[in-house]
């Protein structure tokens, strides 16, 4: 066959036009060793701290983060199984950082550490990213926490009033009901959820047994509350490294909506809980000893309150110059044996804008949610509260801890002044008043009717027993026959020169519609 020449040249012509000039340079090292989601390699001389490093396995590609730069060795924490990689293994630097997908796809779903779908559902139809691990907004990008996150919870709501914005450490031992004070405050979010003040909530679950988080997602799911909300799982059976990573995640997700406000956009304020943090220090604490970092108090390393510290640093109250968005953060931490002053404790509340301490001893006696208002506080106090409430739960904290005072000194069986004797009964009314079922948070304007009734001493002659009882037919009198006091209060939000006409409604319902 005769070759031309010719044609030859055509396509040595075509092959000059097509090549491109595009190198792709990246540095390449070896796995020297692996194991427990950590590995070592060799040979990645000018690899980033924080670097996001890909290692081949025969199961497929594998994400990694350098931890450790050493001086011949990088430490890397491994985002994925470990199984099937092997001594010798090629790593390639990607000269990113880890980034985990954001937007509004996310909402309603079940997501890992790393934002991929573990619900079942189709795949994830966003193109947005966001950097995990982020310096927080400075001082000038902030303003002061005033507009209030409502809970639901008389006893929260009243006494330990939480502002969008704010840190507020929810702290117990296990068992006390951490968990259900936060989904409580996720449940009421639901009111707000198509308005202006809607609020995205993210549940983020360290370190939790499987069935335990479906448990969650299904309650959610009952109170119509996955609507507007992310649940990052990373659970007891994954790697330390996911079980680190996972709050930063799910603090990156919110990010996204919380800078919203600066487009205009909404919905631009943000819940997060971390349940709980304190799993989280048990996994880096894990990862930290694997990567041969010096241990320090409680074998945590030096830096487990960095660790905490530049997460929730994270949560904030945007200025207006920033669209005015916010980010609220709800830390758990379970204790043990109530100590408090164990490092992990101390370390979150020194980070954090208050604390609601759950009690077992509480809990145990009934009184549900079970808080200590003794050792319960927020930071930012009345700021966080609307005026009404404000007017009637002022002295109600102190009315409680003389309650408690009196209670103990009673049950030494001491006859007791009628000034006392008085102060006994109403303390217990208010306390039988603060008690509250689970997944049935209230409104606030009918949380400040009942607490309005309880101080004004309408419950004094109630029996015990009957308290709920009468709390439920009072707010039934404010839906009908009360009900244009009820709505000139929502429009006022203050008691100020209508509390006469609400005492006075308050007897009428005691001659009328309330048989004791």
């Amino acid at each position: 066959m005769k070759i031309k020449s010719d044609e030859i040249t055509s396509v040595i012509k075509q092959e000059i036009e097509q090549f491109a000039t595009e190198l792709s340079i990246s540095e390449v090292g070896q796995v020297v060793e692996v194991g427990d989601g950590i590995a070592r390699v060799y040979g990645l001389s000018n690899v980033m701290a924080g670097e996001l490093l890909e290692f081949e396995s025969e199961h497929g590609t594998v994400m990694g983060q350098a931890m450790n730069l050493e001086s011949d060795t990088v430490g890397v924490v491994l985002y994925g199984s470990s199984v099937g990689i092997r001594e010798g293994d090629t790593v390639r630097s990607t000269g990113k950082l880890l980034e985990v997908p954001v937007g509004e796809a996310l909402l309603g779903r079940v997501v890992n550490a790393l934002g991929v779908p573990i619900d079942g559902g189709p795949a994830l139809e966003t193109t947005e990213t966001r950097k995990v691990d982020i310096v927080a907004p400075g001082i000038a990008a902030r303003q002061p926490v005033t507009e209030p996150m409502q809970f639901g919870i008389k006893a929260v709501d009243s006494m330990i009033p939480v502002g969008r914005g704010q840190r507020e450490l929810v702290i117990g031992d296990r068992k006390t009901g951490k968990t259900a004070v936060c989904l409580d405050a996720i449940i009421s979010q639901k009111q707000f959820w198509g308005t202006e003040d809607a609020v995205v909530c993210i549940y983020v679950a360290v370190g939790q047994k499987e069935s335990t988080v479906a448990g969650v997602v299904d309650a959610l799911r009952e109170a119509g509350a996955m609507d507007y909300t992310i649940v990052v799982s990373s659970g007891a059976a994954e790697p330390a490294p996911m079980q680190f990573v996972a709050p930063y995640s799910g603090t990156a997700m919110g990010e996204y909506f919380m800078w919203k406000g600066k487009e205009g956009k909404t919905p631009k304020h943000v819940l997060c809980v971390y349940d709980d943090l304190s799993k989280q220090a048990v996994a880096y604490r894990e990862l930290s000893l694997l990567l041969r970092r010096p241990p320090g108090r409680e074998a945590y390393p030096g830096d487990v309150f960095y660790l905490h510290s530049r997460l929730l640093e994270r949560s904030t109250k945007l200025s207006d110059a920033n669209g005015g968005g916010s980010l609220t953060a709800l830390p758990i931490i379970e204790t043990q044996e109530g100590d408090v002053s164990a490092y992990i404790p101390t370390n979150v509340i020194s980070i954090t804008d208050g604390q609601i301490y759950l009690q077992p001893e509480l809990f145990a006696a009934g009184i549900r949610p079970a808080i200590n208002v003794g050792i319960s506080v927020s930071r930012v106090g009345g700021n966080a509260q609307i005026k009404a409430m404000k007017e009637i739960a002022g002295s109600l904290r102190l009315d409680l801890a003389a309650f408690r005072e009196l209670e103990a000194f009673a049950q030494l069986g001491t006859e007791l002044d009628p000034s006392s004797q008085r102060q006994l009964t109403r303390g217990q009314r208010m306390a039988e008043l603060l008690k509250q079922g689970q997944f049935v948070p209230m409104d606030v304007i009918d949380q400040c009717l009942s607490i309005f009734a309880g101080t004004r001493g309408f419950l004094d002659d109630v029996a015990l027993e009957r308290v709920k009882e009468f709390e439920t037919a009072l707010l039934e009198y404010f839906r009908g026959k009360g009900l244009p006091l009820r709505e000139k209060l929502i429009a006022a939000k203050s008691f100020k020169g209508i509390a006469d006409e609400f005492k006075a409604a308050c007897e009428d319902f005691k001659s009328t519609s309330w048989v004791g």
